[in-house]
């Protein structure tokens, strides 16, 4: 069980983490968050949140890097904020447009673009996708590791076999049951297109920037909502 100020230091250290790729230190925490404690005091909770299974320790740092739970506890602290500006955006990106296959195709363009991550959008009645973004991975400092990127197109291919199976919800590393998910985070939602429901997914390295995706999700839906 955790305390109020090793929720904020599971939830900052989340923040730094998506930002920089590199372990975050309690020196950097210390200085930058007010926790009210010293580092050697951050230290300590460290080493409890390690404990607890949301922390670990790589070996060749003295940082701290977030595990699947502490992801977990993240995204379901997030409160849903409305983003006007985003759903402004795609307004005016599908405005004019009736062909569902054009609609989506310029969907999944600007969520790959603004999520820096792969998106597949499924039409279910005609067993055909939409992929666009793969480029955007390679941009992702995870890229550099080729195991990551081995890994990556192993999932994808997993992935297409296993979309059925899927409901709309974020599916932070093997929360998907999918082989070679390990280090792959999954945002799904279903979508009104016109005369059909297509199902999106933003897929991309459990770093992702949770908090602006599911703005990118839910800010579409509205726009589609009032669309369709």
């Amino acid at each position: 069980m955790i305390n109020e100020r090793q929720a904020q230091i599971i939830k900052s250290l989340v923040k730094e983490y998506i930002k920089s790729a590199e372990p975050v230190s309690s020196k950097f925490l210390a200085e930058k968050y007010d926790f009210g404690i010293c580092p050697s005091a951050i230290r300590i909770e460290f080493q409890d949140l390690i404990r607890q299974g949301y922390l670990e320790q790589p070996h060749t740092s003295s940082g701290r890097v977030p595990t699947d739970k502490a992801y977990r506890f993240y995204v379901d602290s997030l409160k849903e904020k409305r983003e006007e500006k985003i759903e402004g955006e795609i307004v005016e990106l599908l405005r004019g447009m009736e062909n569902k296959f054009r609609m989506a195709s310029e969907i999944a363009k600007y969520l790959a673009d603004n999520s820096s991550s792969f998106v597949n959008l499924h039409f279910s009645k005609e067993g055909f996708d939409l992929k666009e973004g793969f480029d955007e991975i390679f941009k992702e400092p995870e890229s550099k590791d080729e195991e990551f990127i081995s890994s990556f197109v192993n999932f994808i291919e997993n992935f297409e076999k296993n979309m059925e199976n899927l409901e709309a919800g974020v599916y932070i590393g093997g929360e998907s049951n999918i082989p070679k998910s390990k280090n792959i985070t999954l945002i799904c939602s279903e979508c009104n297109l016109p005369n059909q429901k297509a199902f999106i997914t933003i897929l991309g390295p459990r770093r992702m920037d949770y908090e602006k995706n599911i703005k990118l999700i839910n800010a579409l839906n509205k726009v589609l909502e009032k669309l369709i």
